[in-house]
């Protein structure tokens, strides 16, 4: 088993080290770092930035680095990813900065959509359902965008938005079918997102009526934990490994590492 999505202290997880060791004794054959990423020239992003510093376009070469180095004493495959934020209107910059790294494979991600982080429930304090009901239409719409730009190998936790309560359990079946039926046409594989299936929200991305969708087009789907911390590892990966054995679902590789 591979999970091709955790992170390191080269954005919001822990030291890389430490992430190793614990895929090695949760006996996965390979992980793949995925480090936040952000390119965008837009000055609202890079004040965002500035406060989370998730600059790895600065840093993959350092980190590519120290990764070479573990791959010298590991047990298993390591590769050299990264997790990107999309936005429809910065695909100039994604596309430069992609090609400029050359990963070993790219996940995008959409955690804004309107000037909105997805994840921060008090921002969406106060709207009205129509309101809410517009995040999430734009959220599926750059969902869309980011299947349609053939930019990435995976996108991340298709359904981000049902970590917000207020967004939570808006999304409709056209809303599912339009996002199965532009990744049926991508080269884009959506993943399995264990990031919150053992929190007490207790609940995988992507939602069951969202998968169901993807299944019936024959996407193909991947895995990834959203590891941060080195105990997460162990738990998230049995719980996909599980997972995808119920669901029927024969995890693939991003479409890179396969070419």
């Amino acid at each position: 088993m591979y999970d091709y999505h955790l992170h390191s202290n080269y954005s919001d997880g822990r030291f890389l080290p430490q992430m190793l060791r614990a895929a090695s004794d949760a006996g996965l054959d390979g992980i793949g770092f995925a480090d936040h990423c952000n390119v965008s020239a837009r000055e609202s992003m890079q004040s965002t930035r500035a406060v989370f510093g998730f600059n790895l376009d600065q840093t993959y070469e350092r980190r590519r680095h120290a990764i070479e180095r573990l791959r010298e004493r590991a047990d298993i495959t390591v590769f050299d990813a990264v997790e990107m934020d999309y936005d429809p209107r910065d695909e100039v910059e994604i596309r430069a900065f992609l090609d400029e790294a050359g990963f070993d494979y790219a996940i995008g991600s959409v955690h804004s959509v309107g000037g909105y982080n997805i994840q921060s429930p008090g921002q969406f304090d106060g709207m009205t359902d129509d309101e809410l009901d517009r995040v999430v239409d734009h959220y599926f719409d750059n969902l869309v965008a980011l299947a349609e730009s053939e930019l990435f190998e995976v996108a991340a936790h298709p359904d981000l938005f049902e970590r917000t309560p207020q967004l939570r359990g808006r999304a409709t079946e056209d809303h599912y079918r339009r996002a199965a039926t532009a990744f049926a046409d991508s080269r884009t594989v959506p993943e399995i997102n264990a990031g919150r299936a053992l929190a007490e929200e207790d609940f995988v991305h992507p939602h069951g009526s969202f998968l169901d969708e993807l299944l019936a087009r024959d996407v193909a789907i991947t895995v990834g934990t959203d590891s941060h911390r080195p105990h997460e590892i162990g738990d998230r990966a049995t719980f996909l490994d599980e997972f995808t054995d119920e669901w029927g679902v024969e995890p693939v590789r991003p479409p890179s590492l396969v070419e």
